[in-house]
């Protein structure tokens, strides 16, 4: 019997780190009219409308891998920068929003396509980066929403970057690229917040949200709570916060550096981690094959 330990291996062990932010669930923006969502969402971006929850006619979720918009029926609502999707195939998905183009007609929808993305608005303005599969960038993801990118000013992201960490718990960094400084914030296994400093000026905030879990649930709403930063106790699995102010003691502490409703829920919260069903939009009654109606979210082994 050899009783010897196993020669050590080297490995980067922080590859595998998750930090405290687990799952980014959806993105929460109103939308006036859900026929022509459905054309867009449904039958251009070929998403897939859940068929378990909220299938009035008041609201509607999508599926997009394992994350999910939420369109609510009211006035129109704009997330003040970009979602990313990666969709398996590009050119598929020109051909769908050339197919809807003319029942959009009048509308803000419009798309162009570069090398490997296609960048998509909404019919109310919202910006879509759609792009291909990419295991460098994303990792094994082949449909899914892997980041949220919002903007914020000049000079905010070290501050937004601090704000996470210390009162979410969360990892994140600052990097500056060919369109300038950014804050990424890493969620989850696959997903990513990112504020995107710019000097445009933006809109009056309208309401619109993301949702998140965390695994330190109690330690960031008493952190919040201390910054009299907590806008709704939900439930007992869920509370909201919306802005993100200076922590650095200064005199600008406590100024608000960028807002976006966060709707925050714990693991427990029932919904954690829902399997979501997502339909291959290829498949059609014209072009069926069965057994093949799923869409693939992740690449094989």
């Amino acid at each position: 019997m050899n009783d010897a330990l196993p020669a050590a291996q080297l490995y980067d062990r922080t590859t595998q780190d998750v930090g405290n932010i687990v799952e980014f669930g959806h993105v929460n923006i109103r939308v006036p009219d859900q026929r022509l969502a459905t054309l867009f969402y449904i039958m251009g971006l070929g998403l897939t409308r859940d068929p378990y929850l909220v299938v009035g006619v008041d609201n509607m979720w999508v599926n997009a891998g394992t994350c999910q918009f939420h369109l609510p029926v009211g006035e129109a609502q704009i997330l003040r920068g970009t979602t990313g999707l990666v969709l398996p195939d590009l050119a598929q998905l020109q051909a769908r929003l050339a197919e809807v183009a003319p029942r959009l007609s009048g509308t803000r929808f419009a798309w162009t396509a570069e090398p490997g993305l296609v960048r998509v608005t909404c019919p109310w303005g919202n910006r879509i980066a759609c792009h291909a599969p990419d295991p460098a960038r994303f990792g094994r993801m082949v449909l899914g929403m892997p980041y949220v990118e919002l903007d914020c000013a000049p000079g905010t992201a070290d501050g937004i970057a601090r704000f996470y960490r210390e009162v979410l718990a969360s990892p994140a960094d600052v990097h500056t690229d060919a369109a300038g400084r950014f804050a990424r914030i890493p969620i989850g296994l696959s997903e990513s917040m990112i504020f995107r400093e710019t000097d445009a000026p933006q809109p009056a905030y309208d309401g619109h949200h993301v949702q998140i879990a965390i695994a330190d649930f109690s330690g960031v709403h008493r952190r919040l709570l201390e910054r009299g930063l907590i806008t709704e106790e939900s439930n007992e699995s869920q509370y909201r916060f919306q802005d993100i102010v200076d922590l650095d003691g200064g005199p600008g502490c406590g100024k608000v550096l960028a807002t976006v409703e966060h709707e925050v829920r714990s693991m427990r919260h029932p919904m954690y981690a829902r399997a979501f069903v997502n339909r291959d939009p290829v498949i059609t009654n014209n072009h069926y094959a069965p057994g093949h109606e799923a869409a693939r979210w992740v690449m094989a082994p």
